[in-house]
């Protein structure tokens, strides 16, 4: 939307306009897992909250404090001045450059934008400053109100090991100590798998405490580590919890997060198929028992190592909203950023623990930039952008629209996909649905992988572990492998489509891979008979040549398609146009305007030397 010469504040408006019917659906989910709707306009909480965050996230507490009525105020850095969080707020305040150190982490200049918009509450997320104690005082010291606990809890359970000493006398379930191996060392400041080993004997250990401190000590300036024994496969399972500053606190299910990579969450779900009743209540019970021996007051995590004989052990307190709180949303039909700021504002919380419901079940997709998460060099724009939102029970988190610009200086989340359904299969069969008619180009993605997982009969019946991938992928995600039927199925519908396009030659050859395949197609009203590889494939559909999406019915079944046409391919300033590893490091080529693709010189895995042209534009 081109808003030149307006103010600011118009410009935003007009964004507003614009999405709004984009940000209620949103939220709108099946009846039992939507949001909590309803608001007392009697019960007054604060009058304008800045969001110290960006993308998702922070769009995500902008919706919430829409419905409730609260005007917002974003920050951004100098390079998302565009983004939609800062278009979303009501107001915006550039916080300085790029570089999170100078932004986002920027306590002077936050602080700055709180008494130069007279914010009265400051919601911080998730990430950057949403469990920095030295953050929540400072705002304390100026009567700001900080969305979440106070810094006896954030310190308290910020350090591994005092947390892990207060969740042994609050009778919390806690790991065993290092009596034999194998042993995890870990961070006592850490977090995100930075500073963490596993150790399976003496030297492993020694070579283990030695880099994992140096790790500790430059990630998060404290060297202290924590050894503890290892869990062999477990699951990753956590309890959300909600307390009020009035002794209250309420445990709201748990979610089963045990598909990791390098310790970090690919697929959430809520609930576990794992836990029976007594399990959940157990588990819940100690969550809330450790929440009220720090005082607890706001929306919080406890994670817990579960293994197969359904023995559970504390893990640690995220003293913040969770990335993947979606999924306990649908389930319970709560709004927990509307909770957390009525907890801030001093209020009891509505609910008791009979109150709690499992309505369902709810599959969360994180959808990031592969090449990013493996901490290489990845930027892009958003050149095609379509969210499955047409798709029913279907939510996406997002902070981006087409053309966005994906920066090298913030996380590789795209987006969090999430899908509800009556029963498992129900949610499981919408987000294939949607991971298929979730349309992303111009920069990489892991949508391929997603829906690889959630597909997967192991992932299906329930058999999963934190080891998951690693098993299930020993040499790595190598892209879903063909099988002759649907090898068929996608050289027979690439024959219809471009006898659709062209409306003439029935006599094909198409290449698929490093494979040609002859085929013969005939045309009879709406459906294309296609000979190919010794079978005969059938394939009719709505033929809409300008939708990156076809859907077709192939042999009967419907499929869903995405269309990338190599004719005449034009691309973004900013595009990746193509990769190349050296050193094992792999180097992203950008488009530095927009143009046409003439001619590409290169073929995947060849060999190239300096001066060779690579790709031609016009």
């Amino acid at each position: 939307m081109a808003a030149h010469g307006l103010p600011p504040s118009l410009s935003r408006l007009l964004f507003a306009v614009k999405y709004g019917s984009l940000q209620s659906r949103c939220c709108a989910l099946h009846s039992k897992a939507q949001y909590s709707t309803v608001h007392n306009p009697g019960e007054k909480t604060f009058d304008k909250i800045l969001i110290a965050n960006r993308g998702e996230i922070a769009c995500r507490v902008i919706k919430t404090c829409k419905k409730m009525g609260i005007q917002t105020v974003a920050v951004h850095s100098d390079v998302d001045s565009s983004a939609v969080h800062a278009k979303m707020a009501d107001e915006a305040v550039c916080v300085g450059p790029a570089p999170t150190s100078k932004s986002y982490l920027n306590m002077d200049a936050i602080m700055d934008a709180i008494r130069a918009t007279g914010a009265q509450a400051v919601h911080p997320g998730y990430g950057f400053l949403s469990e920095n104690k030295e953050f929540a005082k400072r705002l304390a010291a100026e009567g700001v109100a900080f969305i979440g606990p106070d810094t006896h809890a954030i310190q308290a359970m910020g350090d591994k090991i005092e947390s892990k000493l207060i969740a042994k006398a609050a009778k919390v379930n806690t790991i065993p100590g290092f009596d034999g191996y194998p042993v995890m060392i870990k961070a006592s400041a850490g977090g995100g798998g930075k500073g963490m080993r596993i150790s399976w004997n003496d030297e492993e250990t020694r070579e283990g405490f030695r880099f994992s401190s140096q790790e500790a000590a430059s990630s998060f300036g404290d060297d202290r580590l924590l050894i503890e024994k290892y869990i062999d496969n477990p699951r990753h399972i956590e309890i959300q919890v909600l307390a009020d500053k009035h002794g209250n606190a309420l445990w709201l299910n748990e979610r089963e997060c045990s598909i990791q990579r390098r310790n970090q969450k690919v697929v959430e779900e809520a609930p576990s198929t794992f836990l029976d009743p007594e399990t959940r209540r157990l588990m819940g019970e100690q969550a809330v028992q450790l929440a009220k021996a720090v005082q607890y007051s706001s929306a919080g995590t406890v994670e817990f190592l579960v293994d197969s004989k359904k023995n559970f052990y504390f893990l640690e307190m995220n003293t913040r909203l969770q990335v993947e709180h979606p999924i306990t949303e649908c389930i319970t039909g709560l709004d927990l950023v509307e909770q957390m700021i009525r907890v801030a504002k001093g209020y009891q919380l509505h609910h008791k623990q009979e109150d709690i419901p499992i309505n369902g079940w709810a599959i969360e997709s994180r959808v990031y930039d592969p090449y990013k998460s493996f901490g290489l060099p990845s930027i892009g724009r958003l050149s095609q952008y379509q969210e499955p939102l047409n798709l029913s029970n279907v939510r996406v988190d997002s902070g981006i629209q087409e053309g966005s610009d994906i920066s090298i200086y913030y996380d590789p989340m795209i987006s969090k996909l999430v899908t509800y359904g009556a029963t498992r299969a129900e949610a499981l069969a919408k987000m294939e649905d949607a991971l298929d008619n979730y349309v992303i180009r111009g920069v990489t993605h892991n949508i391929p992988l997603l829906r690889e997982i959630i597909t997967h009969p192991r992932f299906i019946s329930g058999d999963i572990s934190t080891n998951f991938l690693p098993e299930v992928y020993p040499d790595g995600f190598k892209g879903h492998q063909l099988e002759a039927d649907k090898r068929r199925e996608l050289l027979a519908s690439a024959a219809a489509l471009y006898i659709t396009a062209q409306l003439r030659r029935q006599h094909l050859c198409v290449e698929l891979g490093d494979g040609r395949h002859a085929m013969e197609v005939t045309k009879s009203g709406d459906v294309f008979t296609v000979e190919v590889d010794g079978g005969t494939v059938e394939v009719s559909g709505q033929w809409n040549l300008a939708s990156p999406l076809l859907p077709l019915t192939i042999n009967g079944s419907h499929r869903m398609l995405q269309v990338t046409t190599h004719t005449h391919t034009h691309v973004a300033a900013g595009q990746e146009i193509c990769v190349i590893e050296a050193m094992k490091m792999q180097n992203s080529l950008t488009a530095v305007k927009q143009a046409k693709v003439k001619s590409v010189h290169c073929k995947p895995g060849e060999t190239v030397g300096e001066g060779d042209l690579l790709v031609e534009l016009e």
